[in-house]
């Protein structure tokens, strides 16, 4: 994470629960982060997809610009157990009811990489049938942000969230990333990544619906 000042810490967590965020710190252990993103180096990968009306996904870069890498069957069940695990706290964080989730995605931004504002789903702006279920969406951050750059982590690359309807001071919001973390978020809210301006940033998303 930057090297927040207490009162940037305070601005954060008023952030957080302004926009109903949920962060589960060490989700994930320092040797899983990076036992995965060497599992991700090590495999295939191709250009991530997005999805739009009618659409049922394609590749447009000039909407979301980063790589999915491959998991292994046994690294992909580990995360599996651990959505499943967290199931209960979303549900009861989001006072929501939920049934299942889609297949997590690990995702690599390079530099220049990046993902426009958009929704996940739960809106009339997405009318694909999976997308319209989704109610959850949730990021796990892998490795290090840093505000200057650094070989074992990456700059810019941020998850920001926006929402117009709130005062001005409060309609933007860079959550800052600290490895092994999970947010989970309201998949109606509107979240972009920012440009990588150094290194390589590594994350897994899903969706609970």
């Amino acid at each position: 994470m930057h090297n927040n000042s207490m009162f940037e810490r305070l601005e954060i967590s008023r952030f957080i629960d302004m926009y109903g965020l949920l962060l589960s710190p060490n989700f994930f252990d320092a040797r899983a982060c990076q036992q995965i993103i060497e599992e991700g180096e090590a495999s295939e990968s191709k250009p991530a997809t997005v999805y739009g009306y009618g659409d049922l996904g394609s590749v447009d870069d000039r909407v979301r610009k980063s790589s999915r890498l491959m998991l292994t069957s046994t690294t992909m069940e580990f995360l599996n157990h651990r959505l499943k695990e967290h199931k209960k706290k979303i549900e009861q964080h989001f006072s929501v009811s939920l049934n299942d989730y889609e297949e997590p995605q690990f995702l690599r931004y390079d530099v220049g990489d990046f993902f426009v504002a958009h929704q996940d789903g739960n809106t009339g702006l997405l009318r694909l049938t999976s997308d319209a279920e989704r109610k959850v969406s949730v990021v796990i951050f892998l490795n290090s942000q840093k505000a200057d750059p650094d070989p074992a982590s990456y700059c810019g690359g941020s998850l920001k969230f926006s929402d117009y309807r709130m005062e001005s001071q409060y309609r933007e919001f860079e959550l800052p990333a600290d490895p092994g973390t999970l947010v989970a978020f309201r998949s109606e809210l509107t979240h972009e990544v920012t440009p990588v301006t150094h290194g390589k940033r590594y994350s897994i998303v899903s969706w609970y619906r």
